[in-house]
């Protein structure tokens, strides 16, 4: 049996200063959630939970951790 994505949603948003893009779907009973850095578009973080914003919290939350600790140099 194949399951398709449903409810796709994609946002952008910034965590710790830096952008980044917010994808959340439905497979089945389990929500999906990616975060990528938007500029190379490196998954920083690939959550589930029960509900979309569950989902979507823990993804923002581990971006966060990871973006946090980045440093930026002044140019």
């Amino acid at each position: 049996m194949t399951m398709k994505a449903e409810e796709y949603q994609e946002r952008k948003t910034a965590v710790a200063g830096w952008p980044v893009k917010l994808a959340s779907y439905r497979l089945g009973t389990t929500w999906h959630s990616k975060a990528d850095n938007v500029s190379p578009g490196a998954a920083l973080a690939r959550t589930t939970g029960v509900t979309r914003q569950e989902a979507e919290d823990r993804a923002l939350q581990r971006a966060e951790e990871l973006l946090g600790r980045t440093r930026r140099n002044e140019i």
